[in-house]
């Protein structure tokens, strides 16, 4: 069976292939995606088809590339179940060819070689300021 920190590097190879489906297919069925620091809709992901379908949505249409993930540090926690990630991703504005890299903090906790829950801070403040919707 796969530990939370197999399924992280499924993770993070289903990011850089920006594969919805490669990730979805990570998390059981009632799982739950969390982006802390996003306020009202898509704050919450309920169900690995509701992961499918953001992400199929989201990555369809963002001018990047994800090049690499970097810095990666994971940090054990009591539950064997659970796993903290800090990590940064470089990322390529494909239309320009800019890069610039965005820093995001994973909190997992798989059951039975699943992804049942997932906190998600991401550096969306980086990703506005990269396509001008932030100064």
């Amino acid at each position: 069976m796969e530990t939370a920190l197999d399924l992280l590097g499924r993770y993070h190879q289903a990011m850089l292939d920006k594969s919805a489906d490669d990730l979805a297919d990570l998390y059981a069925e009632d799982a739950l995606h969390e982006f802390p620091f996003t306020h009202g809709d898509g704050a919450v992901l309920r169900g690995r088809e509701a992961v499918r379908s953001r992400y199929t949505a989201v990555w369809g249409r963002m001018p990047f590339e994800l090049v690499a993930v970097e810095n990666l540090i994971t940090h054990a926690m009591i539950d064997p179940d659970m796993l903290v990630a800090e990590q940064d991703i470089r990322v390529r504005d494909t239309a320009t060819g800019a890069v610039f890299v965005a820093s995001f903090v994973l909190v997992m906790t798989v059951r039975g070689g699943q992804i049942v829950r997932l906190r998600d801070y991401t550096d969306d403040l980086t990703f506005a300021r990269a396509t001008g919707r932030a100064r």
